[in-house]
């Protein structure tokens, strides 16, 4: 069984699913990274230039191929749930869904402070800011509570302390 980290851009997907990883002994697979591996190119080219509905068909692709993996922890791009097809593919997988949860000041918060965000993401509505967060949260809340065996609330936590709590959790 794998653990599979859920949440919006900025939860700590990848930061925490690092460190639970090395304390578990597993591998972390970042689904983002190999989509970028994949396309050759940022997630924010592969939305300029082929548009989302291709990025999305790349990420589909990558979520059937990394939920077959056994022990190792998964961070699951931010909107990877969208799609049934996937919802339906990690339920199937039997793998634990920690949904990282966090307020929208604070995952602004986050992802202004990571430079590489703004050269490698895409904004996801006109708005952008928290205003772009909250508008996005509001479709995807109920979905990612929809798909978690778990729910952690990291708003107020580091990396390392999310970690513990997941560890516990399992």
């Amino acid at each position: 069984m794998s653990i599979v980290l859920i949440g919006y851009r900025g939860s700590g997907k990848t930061t925490t699913g690092q460190k639970l990883a090395d304390r578990l002994w597993q591998d972390l697979v970042d689904t983002d990274k190999l989509i970028v591996k994949k396309a050759g190119k940022t997630i924010k080219e592969i939305f300029e230039q082929e548009g989302e509905q291709n990025f999305r068909n790349l990420e589909s692709e990558v979520v059937r191929e990394v939920v077959k993996l056994q022990d190792v922890v998964i961070s699951m791009g931010g909107g990877a749930v969208l799609r049934e097809e996937n919802r339906q593919a990690i339920k199937e997988s039997g793998h634990k869904v920690i949904y990282l949860k966090c307020e929208p000041t604070e995952l602004h918060r986050r992802i202004e402070a990571d430079e590489a965000t703004s050269m490698m993401r895409p904004n996801l509505t006109q708005f952008g800011g928290v205003e772009e967060i909250e508008r996005v949260l509001a479709e995807r809340e109920a979905i990612y509570r929809e798909m978690k065996t778990a729910e952690l609330d990291v708003t107020n936590l580091s990396p390392e302390e999310a970690m513990v709590y997941i560890v516990r959790l399992l």
